[in-house]
């Protein structure tokens, strides 16, 4: 009886217990995908010295695409209201495309277009000159929502990017998943935007009720 009493007082010997928990930490902590928050991005422009007056731009109205949402999320495009962002995308599409006043460096953007590309470029004399400068301004309210601003921002970047997929053979998805890390992937990204910037300009929100 004496013998069993100290077979089960016996202590559990945990001197490695710490060492084997520290292990997997240290394991858990390589092995784990810590997920990142995603958002938009955007590459912002270096802040302006206060003793130089900013330059001054010379554009025509025409080659400005105005997008103005405001508080209550509603749209105006091109001075036509609309309750949402359906048909945006096509319009910046058309907008983007147009040679209505094509300088040199127009028509030889044209004429290197594809065939498809060439069929939805247009001509239209009201809108932009061509592509090269087109800009599409989004402009919010102080009281639009986030979701709204980044639903019309993506579907104005997403008009850049059907363009730049359509002139290098791609799907649009496929064009946005080059990473560049490559010369062929390079060359991919370079074709498809040559001669036609991504030119977004987001404008200072106006304040609640305007």
């Amino acid at each position: 009886m004496a013998r069993k009493k100290n077979r089960m007082g016996a202590d559990v010997n945990a001197g490695s217990m710490a060492d084997i928990a520290f292990l997997l930490l240290i394991f858990f902590l390589v092995t784990t995908t810590i997920a990142s928050d995603k958002g938009i991005l955007n590459i912002l422009p270096p802040k302006q010295d206060p003793n130089i007056p900013p330059p001054e731009i010379d554009l025509n109205k025409r080659n400005i695409f105005n997008i103005l949402i405001n508080a209550n999320d509603q749209l105006l495009v091109e001075d036509e209201f609309r309750d949402g962002p359906e048909g945006l995308e096509d319009d910046v599409k058309a907008f983007i495309l147009n040679f209505g006043d094509p300088n040199e460096e127009g028509i030889a953007l044209y004429n290197g277009l594809p065939a498809s590309m060439k069929a939805l470029a247009g001509r239209n004399p009201d809108s932009s000159d061509h592509p090269a400068v087109a800009v599409v301004s989004i402009k919010t309210n102080r009281g639009t929502s986030y979701e709204k601003y980044l639903e019309v921002f993506d579907l104005a970047k997403k008009a850049y990017f059907d363009i730049y997929a359509a002139r290098v053979n791609l799907s649009t998805d496929e064009y946005r998943a080059l990473m560049g890390q490559n010369d062929a992937e390079v060359s991919l990204q370079d074709r498809g935007k040559e001669g036609i910037p991504m030119a977004i300009s987001i404008a200072e929100p106006d304040k609640i009720g305007s």
